[in-house]
């Protein structure tokens, strides 16, 4: 199965109360949305529960490309959780990873599936993109 997930999270206040958000299109562009809140929590907390939920919705080996405005989570996803995981959770400056916990889980999902990540312009006229936006934002309510 082919599938194109949009996600984004948001914090109203950071921390404080968050939300995140997924848009999952299917091979037919079939849509279905996914969210959810935490009551205190942080904007990249929110950013990584997103495609953590939408991955968890495929039982199968799927094949996903997964659309994203945060660059915090393309870029760690992709490129800087090699380093972390070969320097034992420690960044650039030897501190422990933020959101750990999480990061995990990602990578963990990631490995079930063939996903291939995409970074796009927040707020700049991408349909799904701002779809995904308004989901999430509504979860800080």
């Amino acid at each position: 199965m082919k599938v194109k997930i949009y996600t984004d999270g948001a914090c109203s206040g950071n921390p404080g109360k968050g939300g995140w958000a997924a848009i999952i299109l299917d091979s037919n562009l079939r849509q279905s949305n996914i969210s959810g809140n935490e009551s205190n929590t942080t904007n990249n907390r929110m950013e990584l529960m997103a495609p953590i939920m939408a991955l968890k919705k495929f039982k199968k080996r799927s094949e996903v490309i997964i659309y994203t405005d945060s660059r915090y989570v393309k870029d760690g996803i992709t490129t800087w959780i090699k380093k972390w995981k070969l320097n034992n959770w420690r960044n650039a400056n030897r501190k422990p990873v933020k959101n750990k916990d999480l990061w995990i889980k990602l990578d963990a999902l990631c490995q079930k599936h063939k996903v291939t990540w995409k970074w796009v312009k927040a707020h700049a006229g991408n349909k799904y993109n701002n779809l995904v936006d308004e989901l999430a934002v509504s979860e800080t309510k």
